[in-house]
This record gives C-alpha cells, sequence and structure tokens, in this order.
C-alpha cells in the first residue's frame, strides 16, 4: 500500500453533485499539504448522463490523471459497471446500498463498502447529501483527517449559513463512522504534510487571473463550452476588479465589441471554443487590419460543427494560425499547465499592445476540466507594457501617420481623444493615415509593414521553445498544449526528452529546428487525427516526424498510453 498516494473518483448522474464532491475532496487534500490533479468527464447534457471526477493526491507533484484507481464512489450502479476494472486489486469500491442491490455486485471481485448514503443523507436533513456522507465515507477509508473535509464544507457553504454548514458537516461525519463501524478497514492511508500554501484552479481560471493581473478591462463573450468558465469566472469579479463584462448576443458582437475595446485602448479579451471562433474570422480579420490588439480565447473541443461539446481534442491548430482571410500577423500561445496559462496571458497582452496584433490563447477541455495545486503566483517581477504613444508626445505632433512604414512594422497608437492624432480606421485597405487605398505599391508596402512585425514576436519568444528532461535522449517527443502534463509524467525515469512548444505562432523554426535535427528519434504526440503540428513543423523546417501518437477519441493522454507507445517506437 502506497503511503501519501490516492487515485479517487467519484461518478453518477448530473444533479447528484458530482463536481462539487469532487472538488471539496480536492481541497480537503491540498489543505493538508498534498499535491491534487483532478479532472472530470461529463456528457452534453444539462441533467442525467454518466459524469465523474477523478482526483489524485500526492505528497509528490502531479502533472495528469491516472487510470488505475484506489477508491471509487458510485452513486450508482452504472459508475460500477463502467469503472470497476479501473479499480486496484487493493482498492474498494464504495457504493449506495439504498440505491443499488448486493444481487447486482456480487460478481464485481473488488473490495466492496455498502454504505446507505441515502439514508444517512436524509437523517442528516436533505437526500441532495449523498455526495457529501459518500465524502465523509471516502475519509475514512483513505485514513486522512475528517476535520480537513470539515473545514472546506464550511468555506463552500458559508454563504448559506450555519444550518447548511451543519447539515453537511453532519453528513459527512456519519459517512466517516459508518465505515469506521461497520468496516474499520482502509484502502490507504493519508497523512497532513508541511508545505506553502497552495491554491486548486484549472486553465480557464488561471488565464482568467492572468488577463485580470495584466489589466483587462473588458470581457465580451457568447457562451460556450468549454469556454464559458472564463465568461463566468469575469462575471464573478467583475466589481471587484472594475471591469465591464458583457454577455453579448452572439459570437460575432463579443469579437466586435472587444476589437471596439483595443480601440479606445482597453485591454479586452473574449472567449469561446471552435466553433464561436468560426464565427469571429471576420472580425479577427477586422482586427488584424486595423492593427488593433485583443485576445481571443478558443477553447477547444471535438469538432466539426457542434461535434463534442464537452470532450477532449487539438484540432483547431491550423484553423487559428490562418484565421480569417488574407496574410497578417497574429500571436498563438498554447499553454500545458495553470501556471504558464498564468503568466503567459500575460506576456501575451504585453506582445499584443507592442505589436498591435490580436492574439489566440489556444487551450483545450481536459485543460479547462483539470484542476491542479499550484503555490501561490509570485507576481513581484510581473511588467506591465502597454507601448502607447503618450499624450505629451501627442500634443507636439504635426503629421500623425496611424499606420506610419517603420523599420519594425509597428506604428504609433495614440488613444481616441488625443489632440492632433485624428485618423481613419477601416478593414479596407489604407495608406499611412487610414484612407482607403487600392494604390499597388501601398498594399504591398502595407502588407509588408503588418507581417514585418513577426520577426520583432519571435525574438520575444525565442525562450518559450522549451526542452525538457535529459539533453543526450534516445528520443525526443514533441507536444503542445495539454499533452505536457502526460508527457512529462510517461518520461519520468526514461532517456527520453520533450520539446514542448509553447507558441506555436509565429512558428519558431530556429530553436525547434536546433533541437529536432539533433534528436536520434522523434515522437509526436497530439490529439488529433492528422498530426497538425507535425505538418507545420514539416511545412517551416521541412523536417518530417514518421513516429506519430494521436488520440482523437474524444479523451485525453494517459500517462501509461504515451509511455507505452515510447517502449514500442524505441524497441
Amino acid at each position: 500500500m502506497k503511503k501519501n498516494y490516492v487515485n479517487w473518483m467519484i461518478g453518477g448522474q448530473a444533479g447528484f453533485g458530482i463536481m462539487n464532491a469532487g472538488m471539496a475532496f480536492a481541497k480537503s487534500l491540498s489543505r493538508g499539504g498534498l499535491y491534487v490533479f483532478s479532472t472530470s468527464e461529463y456528457p452534453s447534457l444539462i441533467r442525467g448522463g454518466h459524469n465523474t471526477i477523478a482526483v489524485r493526491a500526492s505528497d509528490k507533484e502531479l502533472d495528469a490523471h491516472d487510470k488505475e484507481l484506489n477508491l471509487l464512489v458510485a452513486l450508482n450502479k452504472e459508475t460500477i459497471d463502467l469503472h470497476k476494472d479501473e479499480v486496484s486489486e487493493t482498492g474498494g469500491i464504495i457504493y449506495d446500498s439504498d440505491k443499488i442491490k448486493e444481487e447486482d455486485v456480487k460478481n464485481v471481485k473488488k473490495q466492496l463498502f455498502a454504505v446507505p448514503l441515502e439514508k444517512l443523507a436524509i437523517e442528516a436533513g436533505a437526500v441532495i447529501m449523498r455526495n457529501t456522507v459518500a465524502l465523509g465515507a471516502s475519509m475514512a477509508l483513505i485514513d486522512y483527517d475528517i476535520k480537513m473535509l470539515e473545514n472546506v464544507l464550511e468555506s463552500i457553504f458559508k454563504k448559506k449559513g450555519d444550518v447548511v454548514i451543519n447539515n453537511n458537516k453532519k453528513a459527512a461525519k456519519m459517512g466517516y463512522d459508518y465505515i469506521k463501524k461497520n468496516y474499520n478497514k482502509t484502502v490507504c492511508k493519508i497523512e497532513k504534510v508541511k508545505s506553502p500554501k497552495r491554491m486548486v484552479l484549472n486553465c480557464n481560471d488561471a488565464i482568467s487571473m492572468g488577463a485580470l493581473r495584466s489589466g483587462l478591462k473588458l470581457f465580451a463573450a457568447y457562451p460556450m463550452t468549454p469556454g464559458s468558465s472564463v465568461l463566468h469566472f469575469m462575471a464573478k469579479y467583475e466589481r471587484n476588479m472594475e471591469i465591464l463584462v458583457k454577455h453579448t448576443e452572439d459570437e460575432l458582437a463579443s469579437m466586435n465589441t472587444i476589437i471596439g475595446g483595443g480601440f479606445a485602448g482597453a485591454r479586452s479579451m473574449t472567449s469561446t471554443s471552435g466553433g464561436g471562433v468560426a464565427l469571429m474570422a471576420e472580425g479577427f480579420g477586422l482586427a488584424g487590419m486595423t492593427e488593433t490588439p485583443c485576445v481571443v480565447v478558443n477553447a477547444q473541443r471535438g469538432g466539426p460543427s457542434t461535434g463534442l461539446p464537452t470532450r477532449q481534442e487539438q484540432s483547431d491548430l491550423l484553423f487559428m494560425i490562418r484565421l480569417s482571410q488574407g496574410e497578417f500577423p497574429r500571436i498563438v500561445m498554447a499553454p500545458g499547465d495553470v501556471t504558464e496559462a498564468f503568466f503567459e496571458t500575460i506576456n501575451v497582452f504585453n506582445l499584443t499592445d507592442k505589436y498591435q496584433v490580436p492574439a489566440i490563447i489556444l487551450t483545450d477541455k481536459y485543460n479547462y476540466a483539470s484542476s491542479k495545486s499550484v503555490e501561490l503566483f509570485d507576481t513581484k517581477n510581473v511588467k506591465i507594457d502597454r507601448a502607447i504613444l503618450k499624450l505629451s508626445d501627442a500634443k507636439k505632433m504635426k503629421d500623425y501617420k496611424r499606420y506610419k512604414f517603420t523599420e519594425n512594422g509597428v506604428s504609433p497608437r495614440a488613444l481616441p481623444g488625443y489632440p492632433n492624432t485624428i485618423f481613419r480606421a477601416t478593414g479596407n485597405e489604407h495608406s499611412e493615415y487610414g484612407d482607403v487605398t487600392e494604390d499597388s505599391n501601398n498594399r504591398i508596402q502595407m502588407t509588408e509593414k503588418r507581417l514585418k512585425k513577426e520577426e520583432g514576436i519571435l525574438k520575444d519568444i525565442e525562450t518559450s521553445v522549451k526542452l525538457h528532461g535529459p539533453k543526450n535522449a534516445e528520443l525526443t517527443i514533441v507536444g503542445w498544449g495539454s499533452t505536457k502534463g502526460p508527457i512529462l509524467e510517461a518520461i519520468e525515469g526514461l532517456k527520453v526528452n520533450f520539446l514542448q512548444i509553447l507558441y506555436p505562432w509565429p512558428f519558431p523554426k530556429k530553436q525547434v529546428e536546433n533541437v529536432l535535427k539533433k534528436a536520434k528519434n522523434i515522437l509526436l504526440v497530439e490529439g488529433n487525427a492528422t498530426g497538425q503540428m507535425g505538418d507545420l513543423i514539416k511545412q517551416q523546417t521541412g523536417i518530417s516526424i514518421e513516429n506519430k501518437y494521436l488520440k482523437y477519441n474524444g479523451h485525453q493522454f494517459y500517462p501509461f498510453e504515451i509511455k507505452q507507445k515510447v517502449e514500442e517506437v524505441l524497441k
């Protein structure tokens, strides 16, 4: 039995409080000093369907989820049927004996813990607390301090008053006591450890926090899973952070709104998924033509069309680097974990202002649905660079050219209301003053002016290409975005390294070439059917990656799957 390690899952229908129970479990262990990593799975249904959340906890840092469970909590029979084979030989299953008959589980060859969850919940105050009773039973089976759970319940329900808090604490204690009295067994042993203060959050939360720290002032969005939680986060903190949050009528309106915000000088952002970005394409081009900084968060899901609204995929990469018609610069950043999501979002906002380009933060369902414990972000060295023309300089202007031809492609950007800086902003091709023109020489100069910015952006992101693991490796894995965590866990202890491309565009050709030309073997790992990053690498460097592990079944990579593929390639 591994000490201070548990992989726990709870499953049932939507409406059973599955996600809330999972986060309460994760926070209880995190407050005890353990590292936690959780991930949830759910169908595109408001109510019903099969929902799960799995939580890993350890005294060592965790980067991904795992398949083998120590403890499964089944609020219905379907959860047992679907996940019983994932429970380890020494693990166990808690099931609601009020809902699941003994004869229904007689062929399940695992440790079974029958607990009358519904009966105990009703005794504690309400049937809705079945999940809380299950949490208490879980604490007993991992031999963990029940007071840590009680503290979390207090914080969760503090706005609902003492009656709700006390009822939930009572429900948890009843579940805990039931296991101690009737079984007096454990499936693992979890002890509190000393650690710095940590928080548990997902990448959408971290992106939101990074945007706020960067000075975001306008957020406009139309909800679309799995990008909706950014809108929820911003709405929650709108007044405290003194920002404007607009729930627009559709994605076209949200894109046009943030262009207006960027034009006015406010740091502006929207969030959506691939289908929403498709509607934003024309507006994104307007931001490119008017050289207006703004940020679009695309939390990918399976496509095309409605596709798989609540499932995992990484199939929008090439779409994002070519979003909208025509040729113009943009920034695409794909964070691999919550820390990158926070700090690189700040960097993206600085870069969009500096180079006056639109940007895309490319995340996905796995990053959204997975939460990780991290230490509080240290922002003392964070710098905010607005790169806007000073009012004092505007007052001295004699001949303001908003789209002036410059050596690096970046023109002086004044804000509306500045003196001596009147110009026209239009989606048509234009002169240095913004006046519409179809002059051929001007067209060539303007196109080249805009594209020149990519050279500067590449210099600013050249250190973003990360090589994890030993330099002299037998195999180099190439990946991006949410594959980072599973890859890092898979290669632990192996003579394998991992090339992470944090900014897929502008493509860091030189840095990628330097690594891959020295690699003995290369394996591409990404969540789509065609190997889009591999295609991009071949287009930009001429290097063709033959070994590929592509997953596009709507689910994320497991570390053990990647490890098996590594062993296969190195045979």
